[in-house]
């Protein structure tokens, strides 16, 4: 059962923010403690699954060879076989707006070298590195799971910000995604909840409210 407090708490934000002329995200704020995030291995980069999805359209794109490229087809948003990947790493300002063109990627394992080689330097950068899998596989479920997932990403800054759903959403479906993202938060810091100094939740141009 969700926690009644996380309830409250998103009940109010719907209530007392302003109508907007664009369906507002509902984003969370989490400000650290006790962590040194100027060394690399304290830092967090997670794909954590929300329980209710995003609440609108996540793009998710696939590096494929001809097989699966096949089985992605309808499926992904984008696929970007072999040959093409050089054609991108040669036009950086295409590059880039491929890279914004997706929220996620997915590629064959074995293209995984070819792709940092060529387009890390875009993709790496903007957490959008590509999660590896089987040759030939089927990523029908892999691109499924990345529909409902969000990207926690804190670099060397104590605050980091991520999207947990929509305004449009139930409040008891916003509060099981956010208690979902904190407790997944809370395995991986390494004194878990003493780890997390405050968070806040808020809608894209809302005041923000209180959660732990």
């Amino acid at each position: 059962m969700v926690d009644q407090h996380l309830v409250d708490v998103i009940k109010k934000l719907q209530a007392e923010s302003k109508q907007r002329k664009f369906l507002e995200s509902v984003e969370l704020a989490v400000n650290l403690k006790d962590i040194d995030l100027t060394n690399p291995k304290n830092r967090l980069q997670e794909e954590i699954m929300l329980p209710n999805g995003r609440g609108k359209p996540i793009r998710v794109g696939v590096f494929a060879s001809s097989e699966m490229a096949v089985k992605a087809k309808g499926l992904a948003d984008l696929i970007i076989q072999p040959e093409e990947i050089e054609t991108l790493a040669s036009d950086k300002a295409k590059a880039r707006k491929f890279a914004r063109g997706g929220d996620f990627f997915l590629a064959e394992a074995p293209l995984m070298p070819t792709i940092g080689k060529r387009l890390g330097v875009v993709l790496g950068p903007r957490g959008k590195m590509p999660k590896p899998i089987p040759p030939g596989s089927d990523p029908k479920a892999a691109i499924e799971k990345l529909r409902s997932s969000v990207t926690v990403r804190t670099r060397d800054k104590k605050t980091f910000h991520l999207a947990i759903g929509t305004k449009d959403m139930s409040p008891e479906k916003l509060a099981e995604n956010l208690d979902a993202v904190l407790k997944r938060l809370m395995t991986k810091l390494e004194r878990g909840k003493n780890n997390i100094h405050s968070a806040y939740v808020k809608t894209t141009m809302g005041p923000s409210y209180k959660v732990m």
